[in-house]
């Protein structure tokens, strides 16, 4: 792989991880572990599933995943030079790239024993190289962006199974302290921000590079994200019938899908209730918000006099600290510090398996004293995803630049994913119709 260290030299570090090769085997052998659990229990049905445009069939991305870690750590040499993979014909089938979406019901999958036979003998030999090779730098990198794929994926097996209707992954749910609101804003001062990851510092994708001043005026965030309790009084208040309080597109989406409440909502006797999974519940008034999407989350704010905040505000508010406002020494990694996240701090996977209370988790309040900027659900901001200054595509080219100009940004994790995936810079991004993912949001002052 020496034209990708040559690449990674030219970069001043830009392909790099900070993780030895160690922990990522162990890393690795975890997201499979996951991934392997997700299809454990489903029917051959369940495995293909109904055709839709939000998700895909199980049966295809479980070998997608197989398919991805072959190709970066093992096939990989530079562009246009690639080996051939275990499994003749796997390219045409499993690289997202080759397969569009709408095609992946009727492509010749691998029977599901093969598949996992697949999996098992790439994971092995990516597992033997980098027991040969921990000091080689594009190993450890492709194997980093190849756990960080497959935990993606992995979250995204999760909101199949919600999707569908499927029963609740392996694990369960589990309650967790805490129950109430947590009302109120932070003042955060005004100034210059370093938006985006600094070089140096580990393993980033294209989208965070590089850090950049942003200007901000002085601005007022929640310290929670926005309950099911405080989106039952905008519906009904009547918020989904007022066209003035939705923009342009999103009263076209609303009109067309005739969405009156969010997805899986339904007002029952007694209050209302939602879908989790394939059981309905009574809705948890103090629980963030989920499965609202960009425009919902647009239209909240128009009727509450509030606003989503930029990217910008939404980073300094976890990232940076009052006495480090412009994050020149150095932005937290997590909200809370430097400490990687533990069950006490975020409400990220295998803690309680669901959405929790806005006023839980105050061990991971940041340094402004917003809470949960970290975990429970995917939080939108103002902005489309677009470039930062500067902007070069790493190898995986297909990871950010296709998306730019037409997704909305989103922050800070969910219930579903994975502790090893997430830092303050990180950068999620969805098309704003999009309500399937695990994702709410917190407001600004207008």
């Amino acid at each position: 792989m020496k034209a990708v260290q040559t690449i990674a030299d030219a970069r001043q570090g830009g392909l790099t991880t900070a993780s030895s090769a160690q922990v990522l085997a162990a890393r690795l052998r975890a997201a499979r572990e996951r991934t392997l659990s997700f299809a454990s229990d489903l029917t051959v049905e369940q495995l293909l599933g109904l055709k839709l445009s939000i998700v895909n069939p199980p049966l295809w991305e479980i070998a997608h995943v197989g398919w991805f870690q072959e190709y970066w750590c093992l096939r990989y040499r530079e562009e246009n030079d690639v080996a051939r993979s275990l499994v003749a014909s796997v390219d045409a089938l499993y690289n997202s790239a080759l397969a569009p979406h709408d095609t992946r019901w009727m492509l010749p999958l691998l029977p599901f024993d093969a598949m996992l036979r697949f999996l098992d003998e790439v994971l092995n030999r990516v597992l033997e190289r980098l027991q040969r090779e921990p000091e080689n730098p594009a190993l450890l990198y492709f194997s980093e962006l190849a756990a960080a794929h497959e935990e993606m994926h992995c979250e995204a097996f999760t909101y199949t199974r919600q999707t569908h209707g499927y029963a609740a992954p392996r694990g369960g749910i589990k309650a967790v302290s805490g129950g109430g609101a947590h009302p109120g804003d932070v003042a955060i001062t005004g100034g210059d921000y370093l938006l985006g990851a600094r070089r140096g510092e580990g393993f980033v994708f294209d989208n965070e590079k590089w850090e950049h001043a942003v200007a901000l005026k002085p601005f007022a965030i929640s310290r929670a994200a926005v309950t099911n309790q405080q989106f039952v009084e905008f519906v009904e208040a009547g918020g989904y019938a007022r066209c003035e309080l939705w923009c342009d597109a999103g009263w076209q989406w609303r009109t067309d899908v005739d969405a009156r409440a969010p997805v899986y909502w339904a007002k029952r006797v007694g209050g209302w209730q939602h879908r989790i999974y394939d059981k309905v519940v009574p809705l948890s008034p103090h629980a963030a918000v989920m499965h609202v999407n960009w425009y919902e989350a647009d239209a909240w704010c128009r009727w509450a006099g509030r606003r989503l905040p930029s990217e910008a505000e939404w980073e300094r508010a976890a990232a940076a600290t009052p006495l480090d406002a412009r994050g020149t020494d150095g932005k937290r990694v997590y909200p809370w510090g430097s400490q990687p996240p533990d069950g006490a701090h975020a409400n990220l996977h295998g803690v309680c398996g669901t959405v929790a209370p806005v006023d839980a988790f105050d061990s991971g309040d940041s340094a402004w004293g917003c809470r949960q900027m970290l975990g429970n659900v995917w939080e939108w901001t103002a902005d489309w995803f677009n470039p930062y200054p500067g902007f070069e595509c790493d190898p995986y080219k297909e990871y950010s630049e296709p998306w730019f100009g037409n997704h909305k940004v989103l922050r800070g994790g969910c219930f579903a994913t994975t502790a090893d995936l997430l830092r303050t810079t990180w950068r999620n991004f969805y098309t704003p119709d999009r309500r399937d993912v695990f994702a709410g949001f917190r407001t600004c002052a207008a």
